[in-house]
């Protein structure tokens, strides 16, 4: 590998953590289109573009939910029981999400994914809130919202928090506590999404060398050691800057890298 895309994953890391700590989002909408793009450059194998950088996005995210869980925690913001009644379903959906995506080529899973950024980026700059019409359901009910969630999160590799904090603030959950047990559920799936995307690439050939599956090991290393660091100054940061402006920047960006990732994919099919 050329140290000088070793530079370039520190650089993504770094640039994810502090977008991590400003708007409470996972680092998939950034990683994903841009290890899509790096990929190409090595003249990685076409057909496992997007399944490499969805792998090695949930893999570097599993140090930044566990830094993320533990700040919620000392914060009182984590409902234990919850996340316990809808890990199960965190663990299965994701797990099947990552064969899900391995089973699909490159083009639908860019697809998926881009429209999925773009109603992201909707949702930032229309800023809307669901309505706390109800209470949260029992083990079964949280275990199947929790299936839903984590099989799109392994398609979109994010941490669930787009999803997960919507879920309870409907559920009645206050915003901040649900944005802290939305950081604590984002492990299992991080866990569970990264194992699913080793096994499924396991027995694949053609991958490059530092890999595990799916997994591209020097992208996951440097781009977890940066954003484990600069994600609590996005936390700072968000104190101090005009944050439904940089949502709105945000989102440009969102829905720009999803187009690029587009590009990247169907022109080197």
């Amino acid at each position: 590998m050329d140290v000088i895309f070793l530079f370039y994953f520190l650089i993504l890391g770094a640039i994810t953590g502090i977008f991590a700590g400003l708007f409470g989002i996972g680092g998939g909408g950034i990683m994903v289109p841009v290890l899509t793009f790096l990929f190409v450059q090595q003249q990685y194998p076409a057909e496992h573009l997007v399944h490499m950088a969805l792998a090695t996005s949930m893999a570097a995210i599993v140090p930044t939910a566990i830094a993320s869980l533990r700040a919620h925690h000392q914060h009182n913001a984590v409902i234990w029981p919850v996340v316990m009644k809808i890990a199960p379903g965190i663990l299965v959906g994701t797990f099947a999400g990552t064969f899900l995506a391995s089973y699909l080529s490159a083009q639908p899973l860019a697809i998926f994914f881009s429209c999925f950024m773009a109603g992201v980026a909707l949702q930032m700059v229309l800023n809307r809130k669901p309505h706390a019409s109800r209470q949260l359901p029992g083990a079964i009910g949280l275990s199947s919202a929790g299936t839903g969630i984590g099989v799109i999160s392994a398609l979109v590799a994010i941490g669930g928090g787009t999803l997960t904090v919507p879920f309870l603030v409907w559920c009645n959950v206050s915003l901040p506590v649900a944005i802290g047990t939305s950081a604590a559920v984002g492990l299992p799936i991080a866990l569970s999404g990264a194992l699913g995307y080793i096994i499924n690439g396991w027995n694949e050939t053609n991958l490059p060398g530092y890999t595990l599956g799916y997994v591209y090991w020097p992208a996951v290393i440097a781009m977890a050691s940066m954003s484990f660091f600069t994600a609590p100054l996005g936390a700072k940061l968000a104190h101090r800057l005009p944050i439904p402006l940089l949502k709105k920047l945000f989102a440009l960006l969102l829905v720009g890298l999803s187009l690029q990732m587009l590009y990247t994919v169907f022109g080197h099919q």
